[in-house]
């Protein structure tokens, strides 16, 4: 059995030998296409403010503090000229503190590897 990487490799061979559908042929039974279905989660307001609860209001990746989602819309509600907020977050309409500090949950290993959708596997 090749490993992926070999496959890639044989894939690339084929083409080199102008033999393209040999190349798809390997690509198909070595390393096939196969995407992920999507669930089409959306986390609740309380799911989110439990795990950032729970993972002390710091960015598991970066270490960074983080701030509350209320309180970030809190400010922009009430200073919306220094923390623009636009919903689908436009990037020349919102203030960077949304990408900076804005928790968002992620999995910690992804759904589509085989991850857990559940507050064990999520973190901000």
């Amino acid at each position: 059995m090749h490993s992926k990487a070999q496959t890639i490799k044989a894939v690339c061979d084929s083409l080199l030998a102008g033999a393209t559908n040999a190349a798809a042929a390997v690509a198909r039974s070595g390393y096939p296409f196969a995407p992920p279905q999507s669930t089409g989660r959306a986390y609740t307001a309380s799911e989110c403010t439990s795990v950032f609860v729970r993972d002390g209001f710091i960015d598991r990746y970066s270490g960074t503090q983080l701030v509350f989602p209320g309180t970030l819309r809190l400010l922009s509600r009430l200073l919306p000229s220094e923390f623009p907020y636009h919903l689908n977050w436009k990037m020349t309409e919102t203030h960077m503190v949304y990408w900076e500090l804005f928790p968002t949950v992620d999995h910690i290993i992804p759904v589509a590897r085989g991850g857990t959708d559940d507050d064990t596997n999520w973190v901000y």
